[in-house]
This record gives C-alpha cells, sequence and structure tokens, in this order.
C-alpha cells in the first residue's frame, strides 16, 4: 500500500463547500509570510493608493454635505433614517460606488470605497452601513461577476440611482457560520409564468440579520436546489445557488426588522413559501445552479477587506483623536490628565494601534486596488482591524471615563462603542474566522504544494501515486529548508536580512523575518502530526492566523512609515509602538503555540528549530508609552493623517474638543507665566480661574489682551469638559439657550 492510499484512509475528504472556499480568491504577499520569507521587496513595489480627482471631489462635495446633513444623536433616539439622507443617497449615488460607469455606477476604487465608507462611519454607523451594504457582498457585486447581460443591462443601472434598493439574505435560524448548512430550500418543478408553463424553482425560505431588508425593493436570496423529478438530469441535489427576486413578486415577505444595539440602520428579516420563480431569476441563469457557494466566497473576499475594517479604523480615528485632545485640556491636580503614567498607557496604545489600523486599511485596500481578491488577506483585515477597533474605543472610554458613558450630541465615542460589535458579528464571526479560516484557508492556499497533496491524495487517477510521490518530494526539501533558515534566524541574528533603507526600520524588519522564519517550520510540523485534526485544534490553528496576522500588521506598518507618512520624525514614537506591538503579539502567538503543542517529541523539536525555551518577548518600554502620548497630545502632521476620516462640523463634540486642543496651544506660554507667577505671588482665595486672571490683570502680572486669550481659551475648556444635560424628563438642554437651563431650574 502506497504513502498516499495510507493517508487517504486517514484524512478525512473535503466537502464541496470547503473545496470552494479554498479554491475561491487570489494569493497575494501574505504566502510569503507563510513560507518564512516575507517579500519586503514585492510589498515596496506595490503602488501607492491615490484618490482620483473623481474621488476626490467625491469627498469634498456629496460626502462632506451628507456628513452636515447627520444628526447622530438625533438618528439613534428615533425609528428611521430620514427620508431626507435616504434620498440624497440615492441621488448622489452613495450605492453604486462600485458599479462600472457603463452601467451609471461611479467606479471607485478599493481605497476611495473604504475611504468614503470610513469617513461616513466616523460621523454615523448607522448611515455607514446603509451605504457599505451595496457595496459590499451583494447583488450589485454578483451581478457584476456572474450576471447575464441581460440581467446586468436590467438591474445595475436601477441599482446605481437607487431606483432599486437591494439586500443579499444568506444568513438562516438554522445556519449562521455554517452558511453551507443553510436549509432554505428550492424544488425544480413547473409553473405558470407570464402566461406560459415554464420550469422554474418553487423556493422555501427563512432569513434573518439581512440589513437594508426592510426598505429593499429586490432580494438577493441563497437557498439550495432539489431535482426530484429529475426535470434538468439526473441529479438530486444541485447544490447553492443565489437568485435575485423583486420585492414585488408574488410570495416575497421583507419587512420585519431587528433593533442591531439601537444602532438604527434598516436590518430585520425576509420569507417565502412555496414562491415560484423563473429560471431567469438565477443570477447568471440556470447555467448557474449549484454555483451560488463559489460565487459569494469569491465576492466576499474583496467586500470583507473593505466596508467592516473601514468602520474599526473610524472608530479608532475618532477615539484617537478625542483621547489624544481631551487627555490634554482635561487637568486634575493641576495638570493635564495625558500626564498621569495610568492615562499615558492607555493614551500610547490608543495612538500606536491606530497607527497598525490605518497601515493596514491602506494596504489592504492597495491589494484589491491591483485587482486582486486575496481572501487570506481580507480575512486577516476583517477579524484584526474590527477587534482592535474595539480595543482602541474601550481604551477611549476608559480615559474619557465619565464623559464618555454621558450620551449626548457632545459624546464622541458613544454610538461608536454600540455599532462596533456589529462589526465583530457579521461577514464571518470573528471568532470563526480567527480559529478556523485564517490559517486553515492560508495553508492551502499560501504553501506552495499542499493543495496540490490534498487533492493528489483523494484523486482516483492511476497516475496519481507517481505524481503524489513527486510533490512530496518537493515537500520534504522545502520542510527542511524551513528548519535551516529557522534555526539561523534563531541562532545567528547578525544573519538575519533587511531591505529597508532607514536604520530604525531594518532592526524590527530583521525580527519580522526571523518570526516568519520560525513559524514555516512550526507549520510544517503541525500539518505533519496533527494532519487533519489540525482543523479541530481551533487553539493552536488560531495561534498561528494570528502569527500571519501580525506578520501581515508588521509588514503594513513598516510600508505605511516608509512611503505615507508626512514627517517621520513626528511619526517616530507612533512607528516604534505599532512596529514593536505587532511584533509582541506575534511572538506571544509563536510561544503560546509551541508550549501547548500536544506532542511532546514534536513540542521539543519545535523548540529547538525556534529557539523558543523560554515564554518571554521583548516588550514595549515605559519610556516609548511616555514619549508616545506625549507626542500625541501635540500638533503634529502624523496626529491629523491618522485622524483624517474625522470630518469635523461647527458645534458637534470633535469640534468643542478641537478648539480646546488649539486654544491650550495657542495659550502655553501663558499658562505657563501664569504657573510661574502664582508660585512667588499666590492669589488668595483662588475661587476659580477668571478670579485669578483677573486678580493678576489688576496688579499689572497680564495684560489685557492676554486675559482675552487665556479666558477664551478657558471658556472652550469648560465647553470640552462638560457633558451633555437634560431636563427631568430627559429633555436635551441647549447650552446656547440659557432661559432653558434657568426654567429647567426653577422646576
Amino acid at each position: 500500500m502506497s504513502i498516499r492510499t495510507k493517508l487517504k484512509k486517514v484524512l478525512p475528504p473535503i466537502s464541496i463547500t470547503e473545496q470552494e472556499a479554498l479554491d475561491a480568491g487570489d494569493v497575494w504577499i501574505e504566502s510569503s509570510v507563510y513560507q518564512g520569507k516575507p517579500d519586503m521587496q514585492a510589498l515596496r513595489d506595490i503602488p501607492a493608493a491615490k484618490l482620483s480627482a473623481d474621488e476626490q471631489a467625491f469627498l469634498d462635495g456629496p460626502v462632506s454635505e451628507l456628513l452636515h446633513m447627520i444628526d447622530d444623536f438625533e438618528l439613534q433616539n428615533g425609528v428611521h433614517i430620514p427620508d431626507d439622507i435616504l434620498t440624497f443617497l440615492k441621488v448622489n449615488k452613495f450605492f453604486s460606488l462600485i458599479i462600472p460607469k457603463k452601467f451609471g455606477g461611479l467606479e471607485f476604487s478599493p481605497y476611495a470605497n473604504s475611504t468614503i465608507v470610513a469617513t461616513i462611519a466616523a460621523k454615523s454607523g448607522a448611515v455607514a452601513v446603509t451605504v457599505m451594504v451595496p457595496n459590499s457582498l451583494g447583488p450589485g457585486e454578483l451581478l457584476m461577476h456572474y450576471g447575464t447581460e441581460e440581467q446586468q443591462n436590467y438591474w445595475l443601472p436601477k441599482l446605481s440611482i437607487g431606483q432599486d434598493i437591494p439586500c443579499f439574505a444568506l444568513t438562516s435560524p438554522e445556519a449562521g457560520s455554517d452558511a453551507g448548512a443553510i436549509p432554505d430550500a428550492a424544488i425544480v418543478t413547473k409553473g405558470m409564468w407570464e402566461g406560459e408553463e415554464v420550469v422554474g424553482l418553487s423556493v422555501s425560505w427563512d432569513k434573518r440579520y439581512i440589513t437594508l431588508a426592510p426598505i429593499a425593493t429586490v432580494l438577493g436570496l441563497a437557498f439550495k436546489v432539489f431535482d426530484p423529478e429529475q426535470l434538468l438530469g439526473d441529479t438530486l441535489e444541485l447544490g447553492i445557488t443565489c437568485a435575485l427576486i423583486p420585492k414585488s413578486h408574488p410570495g416575497v415577505e421583507l419587512g420585519n426588522r431587528h433593533d442591531p444595539m439601537g444602532v438604527r440602520f434598516y436590518n430585520g428579516t425576509t420569507r417565502g413559501e412555496n414562491v415560484f420563480i423563473p429560471m431567469d431569476f438565477i443570477i447568471g441563469g440556470q447555467k448557474n445552479i449549484g454555483r451560488g457557494w463559489q460565487m459569494l466566497v469569491s465576492c466576499l473576499g474583496a467586500g470583507r477587506g473593505i466596508s467592516l475594517p473601514a468602520m474599526g479604523v473610524a472608530s479608532a480615528q475618532s477615539a484617537f483623536k478625542s483621547t489624544a485632545e481631551y487627555s490634554f485640556v482635561r487637568e486634575q491636580f493641576g495638570v493635564p490628565i495625558g500626564r498621569f503614567e495610568g492615562i499615558q498607557d492607555n493614551l500610547a496604545d490608543i495612538a500606536g494601534k491606530t497607527f497598525v489600523l490605518e497601515a493596514m486599511r491602506v494596504l489592504t485596500t492597495e491589494g484589491l486596488g491591483l485587482g486582486l481578491k486575496p481572501s487570506v488577506v481580507t480575512a486577516m483585515a476583517k477579524y484584526h482591524m474590527t477587534e482592535l477597533g474595539r480595543d482602541v474605543l474601550n481604551s477611549a472610554m476608559d480615559v474619557q471615563a465619565g464623559k464618555a458613558i454621558q450620551r449626548g450630541p457632545q459624546n464622541t465615542l458613544a454610538n461608536g462603542y454600540s455599532a462596533l460589535p456589529i462589526a465583530i458579528t457579521v461577514e464571518g464571526a470573528n471568532i470563526l474566522t480567527r480559529s478556523l479560516m485564517i490559517f486553515g484557508q492560508g495553508a492551502m492556499r499560501c504553501h506552495p504544494y499542499l493543495k496540490e497533496m490534498v487533492e493528489l491524495i483523494h484523486s482516483e487517477e492511476s497516475s496519481a501515486d507517481a505524481e503524489f510521490n513527486k510533490v512530496l518530494g518537493k515537500t520534504v526539501k522545502f520542510s527542511v529548508a524551513n528548519s535551516f533558515r529557522s534555526m539561523l534566524n534563531s541562532y545567528v541574528p547578525f544573519a538575519r536580512k533587511a531591505g529597508s533603507a532607514m536604520p530604525e526600520v531594518k532592526k524590527y524588519e530583521k525580527r519580522l523575518n526571523a518570526l516568519s522564519a520560525k513559524m514555516a517550520p512550526l507549520a510544517d510540523l503541525s500539518l505533519l502530526v496533527l494532519g487533519g485534526d489540525l482543523k479541530k485544534a481551533e487553539l493552536l490553528s488560531a495561534r498561528l492566523g494570528d502569527i500571519m496576522s501580525y506578520s501581515y500588521a508588521a509588514m503594513a506598518v513598516i510600508r505605511f512609515y516608509e512611503q505615507k507618512v508626512e514627517n517621520r520624525a513626528e511619526a517616530l514614537p507612533y512607528f516604534e509602538y505599532a512596529i514593536q506591538w505587532c511584533l509582541q503579539q506575534g511572538e506571544k502567538a509563536l510561544v503560546d503555540f509551541v508550549n501547548n503543542f500536544p506532542n511532546t517529541a514534536t513540542r521539543g523539536l519545535m523548540r529547538l528549530l525556534t529557539n523558543t525555551y523560554t515564554s518571554s518577548v521583548p516588550g514595549i518600554s515605559d519610556d516609548l508609552i511616555r514619549e508616545l502620548s506625549e507626542a500625541s497630545m501635540k500638533q503634529s502632521s502624523i496626529k491629523r493623517q491618522l485622524s483624517h476620516l474625522v470630518k469635523v462640523s461647527p458645534g458637534d463634540g470633535n469640534d468643542i474638543n478641537e478648539q480646546a486642543f488649539n486654544a491650550k496651544h495657542a495659550v502655553m506660554p501663558l499658562l505657563k507665566k501664569i504657573q510661574k507667577t502664582l508660585r512667588t505671588n499666590p492669589v488668595v482665595p483662588a475661587l476659580d480661574f477668571e478670579n485669578v486672571v483677573n486678580k493678576l490683570v489688576e496688579q499689572n502680572l497680564l495684560t489685557q489682551e492676554e486675559k482675552s486669550l487665556v479666558l477664551d481659551y478657558n471658556e472652550k475648556r469648560k465647553l470640552a469638559v462638560r457633558v451633555d444635560e437634560y431636563t427631568f424628563d430627559l429633555e436635551l438642554i441647549d447650552i446656547n439657550e440659557p432661559e432653558v437651563t434657568e426654567q429647567a431650574s426653577a422646576a
């Protein structure tokens, strides 16, 4: 019995849905990380993403106008997205960012799509979700790639101008993450259509969590097709299929809503029972029966890397901007709270992770802009960027504390805090994405021979043994080379290579190369020892996926620092924290993987190959934490870059914070002068800041002009640290109408 035949008895067969998922999408720079040799030159050669003139004009025009129309606090306290906003989105083609111009769409780049969605998300999660769904996985993209010419010409122009609003229904009560197990079914049968009896499908479905379903006019639907009467051939189960059904079609039920965390985008249910549809409703026509899963996973590989990651970045940038400004303006014990080391720990983490997020956003959309659909990269982006966004928001909530928990128009965190968990759950729940998808799909796609080996193991061809032996020989050579490279990088640090011309980058590039080199033999050994059981060992698989993901994030950080930052001197502490954090997380995942590998002998070999005899990994120093937290409270180009998605509207919370922040920087010399004066000439009693300033003016220690400047700042400071107040019946008190406050007090 050959080796191949023995393995065939041991290894479980790959299901059709698994095979289609593995075949979907492209392989990009992540494969070099998996193989132990990050391709930094390919990274540096990627064309830089830029907004075209049309894309910039759209941001400066319709997007800017939209932001001024949105009152997110009012929206969240209401029931519906205002009709004027929905109309504006339709008229200005917000639902057709990805649709080709020949069909009336805007045909924007992935980078522009991400920037537009993220900019809206920084203002309103509800409106951002409404925009992102038609431009992500849904009828539009499926039609563009798989629709018949007739379907494209009919539907895409209508979708472009918002004449029709699409939704796509995949998830059902019985099938969430295991989308391949959807119970929704269609029976091939005959029925009446436009006065004639034709062969079609009788479809029954029950779907939930469908965004835009309550306002959609056309339903994209996934279901399984069965042919018990053999009308199409001799196969009973034909597979998952996607169809496009008008809401007006008899039997279609759309309308019941869910309430996702009080975020007022439209999300709900759709149902139908024995709804007859003609074959023309199938996306791509009858020939695409059974191709639905392949179509979905292929399209998901692109959209998943844009919309939800954009929400994570927007939340982080909004949190970074407001927290940095608040930490500088808010004082306790006579000093800005950003100077307390407890706050500095969180503030530095917020700043560093926001750098990571923007770097990943840019790199991922640059890859998509090449026309690629790197399914592993987009899975990494979706998982880590939404999780990092949540980490940043949690830290910001801790720093802003009482101000952060009081809802109102001045609160810059509350709505994002409510909305971000939604991004964690959709387009592949994050737990599943991390534990099963990233490494599981990454190993099959990124290993140079594994996919071919598995296919040969289950092959019925007579030449399979000979072909398998050839591939096995190549695999052994590949694994031996990985082991020697790992040992060289582990025990001979000066042998590590780096291609960067920047000294501050070189040491980290070498560390990244070493991390990747160590991962390669760990992946080889785990596949050899555990085989198909590695799929069930989700804790181990997740850690290997983490090493890949944080290596990719580190590559993004290096590229962003080398090619995108406007002032490297200002950005250096941000870069240092971001790259150290990424590498630290990857190295910790590697240590945890080795420590928990179940086979003792293999675990010992792994330690030898990777020089992993201790659980300690390099940490981020307190000095860097202090340096970065101080840097984040300064006015700088890198702070502007890492908050560029947050567009300030007059009078909103961000505007109030920014005005106080800028005003304090403008009067810092005067504030220092006042502090110095008070040490030798104290004002007693110092009832309040205004009293102190007036006393100093009376003593000719401050001029009238200086008084005006510091009191102007103080008014802005008081407004920035204020939180929204309400009457007893929770009616918002307008700070611009003092008589309301007086009436409320009298009451």
